[in-house]
């Protein structure tokens, strides 16, 4: 390992990717940050740039991109700033970068991180819809361009280090039974049901033990995040849906676990931080300081339990549905449950009829492909359609 390596972050201003400079700063003699890039947070790129001075920053349009450049050469920053899908494609697998955080979310964050794969980077993968609109393409890309795919999702780096080393791939091989992923449970765990009707986008996104964006907060309340947690598993450490368990910890202390056929069980364990996954899969194989408080296990004191109820949670039913129906069904639930989650923060949707418009739109996609690039996104591109209709449908119902 060389003694800098330079590092690119995809989605800089979001959570995953301010945590990531942040545990980057404490380290500037491990890693230099090449690239930036951010969709509409301008102010806090500008920021960041100043900071690290990347040598590019990467923003969504034209317009953005002369007020972002205009800004860093006023202050004495040479930072170059890009504009555009291409521009986070190029900075994503520049032949001088070591390591690309993947952290956009969405669909977006599709296309650099296939190219981080297939230019045989170390990819830390926080996009999980990555592998939940094209699976089979993306673990091809990373076997056939040699990258390195560290998870960093909390649930999925801990089940990486709780698999042996040097894990191939095979449940059998290893000795696994059964992968355990935990869940918060979120905000409405405890809520009657006949309540989540009148949720409002702020109860949604007020999450209990995590400070995440929007987007991924209504998720984790729908448990549509670990749907696609589960699904992300499944092409991770390539286990079938029915080795796959979720189970409800409403401390998130433990981030899941592996059983083995000996009756073991491995856990990891840690405060609710996201440099903890970040600085492991940074550093991999070493370890480094994170910033991460120590764990007080006196303090904590219990860990609890419980099985996810599918009548509260009907959101996580549909991914083990469209798990196991193949093809592009993960692609069509991904794509109507952020049209849905759009919709709900919007105030254009009720929070119940989000798994209302998934489960319409799954019903009314079929035949839909996955098996090349183009055909993803013709796949993400009418599911979205079908989606704006179902929920048009139910504002006026």
């Amino acid at each position: 390992m060389k003694t800098v390596r330079n590092v690119t972050v995809l989605g800089a201003t979001g959570s995953i990717g301010m945590s990531t400079l942040d545990v980057i700063g404490r380290h500037p003699d491990r890693y230099r940050v090449f690239a930036l890039t951010a969709r509409t947070q301008v102010d806090r790129l500008l920021s960041q740039c100043l900071l690290f001075a990347p040598r590019f920053a990467v923003v969504g349009d034209a317009s953005a991109a002369r007020g972002l450049s205009d800004a860093l050469k006023a202050r004495g920053c040479r930072t170059e700033v890009l504009h555009g899908v291409q521009a986070l494609v190029e900075v994503a697998r520049d032949p001088e970068v070591d390591a690309v955080m993947a952290a956009i979310v969405g669909a977006a964050g599709l296309l650099p991180t296939i190219a981080a794969a297939q230019a045989g980077k170390q990819v830390l993968l926080a996009n999980k819809e990555a592998l939940v609109l094209s699976g089979a393409l993306f673990m091809d890309a990373v076997r056939t361009g040699g990258a390195q795919l560290l998870p960093i999702d909390s649930e999925h780096n801990a089940v990486f280090q709780c698999l042996p080393a040097g894990y191939g791939g095979s449940l059998d091989r290893a000795g696994v039974r059964r992968i355990l992923l935990t869940a918060s449970g979120g905000p409405f765990r405890l809520a009657p049901l006949e309540s989540l009707a009148a949720v409002t986008p702020d109860q949604a996104c007020a999450h209990p033990n995590w400070v995440m964006g929007r987007k991924i907060s209504v998720d984790s309340a729908t448990m549509m995040n670990k749907g696609l947690e589960l699904i992300e598993a499944r092409w991770l450490f390539d286990a079938p849906p029915d080795r796959i368990d979720v189970v409800i910890h409403p401390q998130s202390v433990i981030h899941s676990m592996v059983e083995y056929v000996d009756g073991s069980v491995i856990a990891q364990l840690g405060n609710p931080d996201m440099r903890t996954p970040i600085a492991h899969a940074l550093a991999f194989p070493e370890r480094i300081d994170g910033g991460v408080a120590s764990l007080d296990l006196f303090e904590i004191s219990k860990l609890t339990f419980e099985r996810p109820d599918l009548q509260r949670f009907p959101c996580l039913g549909l991914a083990y549905a469209a798990l196991r129906q193949g093809g592009g069904a993960a692609a069509v639930m991904n794509a109507a449950n952020e049209e849905a989650v759009a919709a709900f923060l919007a105030g254009r949707l009720a929070y119940t009829r989000i798994a209302e418009v998934i489960s319409a739109t799954l019903e009314r996609a079929d035949g839909l492909s996955v098996e090349s690039i183009e055909a993803v996104i013709e796949t993400d591109q009418r599911a979205r359609a079908i989606a704006h209709t179902q929920i048009e449908a139910r504002r006026h119902s």
